[in-house]
């Protein structure tokens, strides 16, 4: 018996508008969370933002402190939380 591929959520692909904030981590066009998601993460490993000792937390710069709340490390989960509040 084949497998059903499991259709993903409407409301994971129904596309978000990022806040300015976000927009200049991931660029401000209208985008689904699932690529949201991929290009924040890019950007962690393009500018080499995930803490070396503790791979699970992210050291924010300059533009993700602005997304972080202000926060200079934030751990995986928490920046989901942070970053949905970027999108409308």
């Amino acid at each position: 018996m084949a497998t059903k591929k499991r259709k993903p959520s409407a409301a994971f692909m129904k596309p978000m508008k990022p806040s300015a904030a976000l927009g200049a981590v991931i660029g401000d066009s209208a985008l689904p969370r699932t690529q949201v998601a991929k290009k924040l993460w890019a950007y962690i490993k393009r500018h080499k933002l995930q803490d070396s000792k503790n791979r699970r937390m992210i050291n924010a710069d300059a533009a993700l402190r602005e997304v972080f709340s202000g926060k200079k490390q934030v751990s995986m989960f928490e920046m989901t939380k942070l970053v949905s509040r970027h999108l409308k």
